[in-house]
């Protein structure tokens, strides 16, 4: 059974009920926006909330516009995704290996939406929900671990590079930045969580993961207020 997986999916279920509710304001409190990462905006009064690039993960368009927006259409897409990879990533790899792989695979999908604000500040507000780029991430691991295993991916990296093409369509509504980053993530865990090194290969595994997690945490916090004055 598919325990987290389907605790996932029923976490973004009801956050998506919460967040159609009038009046109590759980998408933005959710959301994510580069903004919210950078220090140096506190003494414009933004406040620097990080823990959003998680919290960001578990909220889904209500129909505000775009490609995604027609309601429910954005978190039934992303769990009917993740059910599919997701119960298979989860049996493969384990309950808590999966769930890491899936936590940081969404923590670099945000990070793709902060790194490129610093090259295009005119994207610093603008707010950004949704499990794509866990998801994303865990197609990449997918494809990563089937290939070392010697199967032939050719179609599903076909069927990633059309739904990443999609986002960088006008109007799209699509964080491309997320799923970009989410899919470079989740390769970079796919490729420690099966690495062939050392004798006891898991111990080395759960190192480089543990490596990979310090680094993404490094940079999401690399802009702390202590860091910046």
């Amino acid at each position: 059974t598919p325990v987290v997986t389907v605790g996932i999916m029923a976490a973004c279920v009801v956050v998506y009920l919460l967040q159609i509710i009038p009046g109590l304001g759980v998408t933005d409190a959710l959301l994510y926006a580069p903004v919210y990462s950078f220090g140096e905006f506190q003494a414009q009064g933004i406040p620097y909330e990080p823990w959003r690039m998680i919290t960001a993960m578990f909220a889904h368009s209500t129909g505000s516009g775009g490609l995604l927006g027609s309601l429910p259409l954005h978190i039934l897409l992303n769990m009917y995704t993740l059910l599919i990879f997701g119960q298979v990533l989860e049996t493969m790899l384990g309950r808590g290996r999966y769930f890491v792989l899936y936590m940081l695979a969404g923590l670099a999908g945000s990070l793709g939406v902060f790194l490129w604000s610093m090259i295009d500040s005119n994207t610093l507000t603008n707010g950004m929900i949704g499990a794509s780029g866990a998801i994303f991430g865990l197609m990449a691991a997918y494809v990563v671990i089937q290939r070392r295993m010697g199967g032939n991916m050719t179609q599903l990296i076909v069927l990633i590079a059309i739904n990443l093409v999609i986002g960088f369509l006008p109007g799209s509504g699509i964080s491309w930045q997320a799923h970009l980053g989410g899919l470079i993530g989740g390769a970079i865990l796919g490729v420690a969580m099966t690495a062939r090194v050392g004798r006891d290969r898991r111990r080395t595994q759960n190192l480089l993961v543990a490596l990979v997690a310090v680094i993404f945490v490094g940079i999401a916090l690399s802009h702390a207020p202590l860091l910046v004055g």
